[in-house]
């Protein structure tokens, strides 16, 4: 190595040190480092050169650092723009650009950029837990319980708990039991714990002068009320933080933002009944709970539904909605939420967030008055729907025209109390489950006229609202234990892992960001490493 490439090297190296300070991605840094130019030797004619020296040796130092080959990068650039433009480039160089230019480099210059990059990177993987700490931040500060000042344990101690008892799927007893064994003066006992998770969960001026399962289900499902807003307070302003941390980046450049709206479960594992034959339900069981299917088994669990970023964007889940479902061992009067309630607010919420385009649901919220919510919200629908006798009817004439595989009704009137409300599209196409009756699925949209041609094209894309199946695998994997009856417990619990999970998400999109990699290729940070590196935080960095 030349003797002047250490010095160099290291003069860049200083400022990418000081630069991780101050930002949050690797890419972010290889964009303002500085380059000093001047003791760079480029025997190129500039006053020729498209590309200037600055440019280029940046793109070295970016092409070292990802272990790039020349083909590589100059596909790389010519199929990103953002990329193109943090080198200050106004069109991308091709492979043989950057090839001469670099030839023209000295061998000192050439020695310095790749000392540079080595350190860069090294400084980058230093600075590894900065992305995870600037995810907890946006995450955990929003959350306050409205204490006494004089508090034994701060709420971001009581939160680092409780993130703990979700990484590793513990409880608060095992957590109270191992600070307890550990003698570790930052971990309070169990019963401390849960009282500070309830209290994030209530209104500051509020409090409950009873157990909760010893009130009314009205009652209860009142008071849910109040948790879920005092709850999701919290929850919307660490959404509207991970947001702006992407918009920085503007993911939504394809303005055609689509969400995914659906039901999840979370088991709770006790019979209701006393004496189901003869109707006698459990006076104490807990009033939220409802039963459901799965796999035709009848299970019992709490219900939430969530909204979620689909298609081509980071899937962020930007909203979530407790779910009061009458269930058969309670009154015929008991309250419980409808459908279209439920979608109304979660567009409300989401709406609040991002400017959506299209809606995808389940066939289980096939309703008039969901649609109508929905298209009243200027929003496109598709879902899935149930197929009656007349949609035999109509893929019977399908099969019978040779060559053509799919069909659409036109106009199909949806109305609200008994008047024209809007009209829809019904799709039918062949079904991917070669067991479905008719070997053809059906979906509703209220897209206008969809043409022939256009029939698969708009029925494929519903295939991106399985993102939110494996949204659920992930947010259920951070839940903690516990067998608490107290729904303040069991709504903290599943918005934390919930946040987790956009933290998770906002993580993997800033090291993606940083090594120049698509939005929605597979995570580069999986929640195994999220989880490993939250934890590895909480264990060094208090």
């Amino acid at each position: 190595m030349d003797d002047d490439a250490p010095a160099l090297a290291g003069a860049i190296v200083y400022h990418a040190k000081t630069l991780c300070d101050q930002v949050d991605t690797l890419w972010r840094l290889l964009n303002q480092v500085s380059i000093p130019v001047a003791e760079l030797t480029d025997t190129r004619n500039q006053n020729k050169a498209t590309f200037s020296t600055e440019s280029m040796a940046r793109l070295y130092i970016y092409k070292t650092i990802h272990d790039l080959t020349q083909c590589e990068l100059a596909n790389r650039l010519a199929n990103r723009p953002a990329l193109l433009k943090g080198f200050g480039m106004t069109r991308p160089p091709t492979q043989q650009n950057i090839s001469y230019a670099w030839g023209q480099f000295s061998e000192q210059t050439i020695d310095t950029l790749e000392a540079a990059a080595r350190e860069i990177l090294l400084e980058a993987h230093d600075h590894g837990s900065k992305v995870v700490e600037l995810a907890r931040r946006h995450g955990f500060g929003e959350f306050d319980s409205g204490r006494a000042g004089n508090r034994i344990y701060e709420d971001e101690q009581i939160l680092d708990l409780f993130a703990n008892t979700c990484l590793t799927q513990g409880s608060a007893h095992s957590e109270g039991e191992a600070g307890w064994f550990l003698d570790e003066n930052d971990v309070c006992d169990d019963s401390t714990f849960l009282r500070v998770i309830k209290q994030f969960a209530m209104p500051s001026d509020q409090d409950l002068p009873k157990p909760l399962q010893e009130y009314s289900i009205e009652d209860v499902v009142a008071f849910t009320e109040e948790f879920q807003e005092a709850l999701m307070d919290s929850f919307d302003a660490a959404t509207e933080n991970v947001l702006s941390t992407i918009r920085y980046e503007d993911p939504f450049d394809d303005r055609h933002v689509v969400a995914a709206i659906d039901f999840t479960h979370v088991p709770y594992h006790v019979w209701p009944w006393i004496d189901k034959e003869r109707k006698i339900p459990k006076a104490d069981y807990p009033p939220i709970v409802s039963g459901y299917k799965n796999d035709g088994e009848i299970k019992y669990g709490y219900t939430f539904a969530t909204i979620t970023i689909v298609g081509n964007d980071v899937p962020i889940i930007l909203g979530i909605e407790s779910v009061k479902e009458r269930s058969a061992w309670e009154p015929e009067d008991a309250p419980a939420d409808s459908k279209a309630d439920v979608v109304d607010r979660l567009l409300e919420t989401a709406q609040q967030h991002v400017n959506l385009d299209e809606v995808f649901l389940n066939r289980g919220f096939y309703s008039n008055e969901v649609y109508a919510t929905i298209h009243d919200r200027g929003l496109v629908y598709m879902t899935p729907v149930p197929k009656y006798e007349g949609d035999y009817e109509s893929i019977a004439k399908i099969k019978s025209k040779n060559g053509v595989d799919a069909a659409v009704k036109h106009d199909i009137p949806f109305a609200i109390d008994g008047e024209l409300h809007h009209t829809a599209e019904f799709l039918y196409v062949p079904a991917t489950d070669e067991e479905a009756a008719g070997n053809y699925a059906v979906f509703v949209t209220n897209r206008d006229h969809v043409a022939l041609d256009e029939i698969m094209h708009v029925a494929n894309s519903y295939s991106r609202r399985w993102d939110i199946e494996n949204q659920y695998k992930s947010v259920k994997a951070f839940l903690p234990k516990t067998s608490s009856k107290d729904y303040r417990v069991r709504l903290f619990s599943f918005t934390f892992a919930t946040l987790l999970y956009n933290l998770w998400r906002l993580t993997d999109y800033l090291v993606k960001v940083g090594m120049g990699r698509d939005i929605r290729s597979p995570p580069v940070v999986t929640a195994r490493t999220f989880v490993r590196a939250v934890g590895r935080y909480l264990r060094e960095g208090g």
